[in-house]
């Protein structure tokens, strides 16, 4: 098996696209005319935005909306940057959260962590060097 994509459910599928976009500079693959489903080409793997409703569909009794959770969910998106300075800025000034400024990590990282507008945590963090 390999990972294919991951889907996360947001409010508002056009928003969380635009500001992906805006703030990570990732292109769109394509948004349905429904607006309930969208895609971002992030490399290999794609990452998918899904409208609450269609979680709603999928599980009975609904899921957690991370856009109106107090805390973020335990889990993360990792984007990979050789400038985690600018690229953290860029973020904030999107209108992304700071979770946790950059730091250096022992392993020889620098990663930060902002919160989006549709309640996504994000890593934002350099290579590993080999």
């Amino acid at each position: 098996m390999k990972l294919g994509y991951t889907i996360i459910y947001v409010p508002d599928v056009a928003a969380s696209l635009a500001f992906f976009e805006q703030a990570f500079d990732l292109k769109r693959k394509f948004l349905h005319e429904s607006g309930t489903y969208g895609e971002l080409d992030t490399g290999e793997t794609t990452l998918s935005f899904a409208a609450h409703a269609l979680g709603d569909m999928n599980f009975a009794g609904g899921h957690v909306h991370a856009d109106t959770s107090a805390q973020p969910l335990g889990f993360e998106i990792a984007l990979v940057t050789d400038d985690l300075p600018a690229a953290h800025a860029k973020t904030i000034a999107a209108g992304a959260r700071e979770m946790a400024a950059p730091s250096q990590k022992p392993w020889g990282q620098v990663v930060s962590y902002v919160r989006c507008p549709d309640g996504i945590l994000v890593e934002l963090c350099t290579p590993i060097a080999a």
